[in-house]
């Protein structure tokens, strides 16, 4: 049942996937949302129009979160609109595999441009910008707990988003703002499945001791929690939402 919060929540990346299902869930939860994407304006608006069908607000918002000045835009057009931000979900982020050895210049650099750079672009206008009492919810991954070989970049990515996540806890003491990440194991999403022979997602969704895969679903059902009234106290943490993969 939907309760009315009048809070605003950014959620990035949120065209699909993990994003869209997130920006749903929260505009079920009573927020207002502001759907953050690139390049794919037409599946924001749906999942925008999706949130206002169940009887929720959102906008979409284009900001490629890796330039800081498009990150800066991102806030300002959420206050003009609303009057402020409460919640940060920094759902952006690609994942390119290559062992070390063989990962170029070009993987290594979009992959910190968009996964730690873009976060902490977005971080950092948070800190500075959320209302007291604010969420920020940062995606990490459970890879940096499995640590398999052609992981090395984006693993390495999402281990500084967990240290900024730590860090930015302890640095908004006295403003009541929590700041977690969630650690997804195998989801299934297009991201997740795309280019992997059907024996490779068999043997990925027996790993965990329930034995299927991921839903977007249930990571957005992990960031509400944090997100609404019953996360309160849970700070500085990193959870992984994976079935028991690790």
């Amino acid at each position: 049942m939907k309760t009315e919060t009048h809070k605003v929540a950014i959620v990035t990346g949120a065209s699909g996937g993990i994003g869209s299902a997130v920006a749903e869930r929260l505009g079920r939860d009573g927020f207002t949302v502001v759907v953050n994407y690139v390049g794919n304006a037409a599946s924001a608006k749906a999942v925008a129009a999706n949130i206002e069908a169940a009887g929720g607000r959102a906008v979409v918002a284009e900001a490629d979160i890796s330039d800081a000045a498009a990150a800066r835009r991102l806030f300002d057009s959420a206050e003009a609109a609303f009057g402020g931000v409460d919640v940060l979900v920094n759902n952006a982020g690609i994942m390119s595999l290559a062992t070390i050895a063989d990962s170029d210049d070009a993987l290594f650099d979009r992959q910190i441009a968009i996964n730690l750079k873009g976060t902490f672009n977005t971080l950092r206008e948070a800190a500075r910008r959320l209302r007291n009492g604010g969420r920020i919810i940062n995606l990490s991954s459970s890879v940096v707990g499995l640590l398999q070989p052609t992981y090395g970049v984006y693993a390495g990515t999402k281990a500084a988003v967990e240290a900024m996540t730590s860090v930015l806890a302890k640095e908004l003491r006295g403003r009541n703002i929590t700041v977690n990440a969630i650690a997804p194991g195998p989801t299934a999403t297009k991201l997740f499945l795309e280019g992997k022979p059907q024996q490779v997602i068999d043997h990925l969704t027996k790993l965990a001791p329930l034995e299927r895969l991921g839903q977007p679903e249930d990571i957005a059902s992990t960031i509400a929690f944090l997100a609404g009234p019953d996360g309160a106290w849970v700070n500085g943490q990193v959870l992984r939402a994976n079935g028991g993969i690790i």
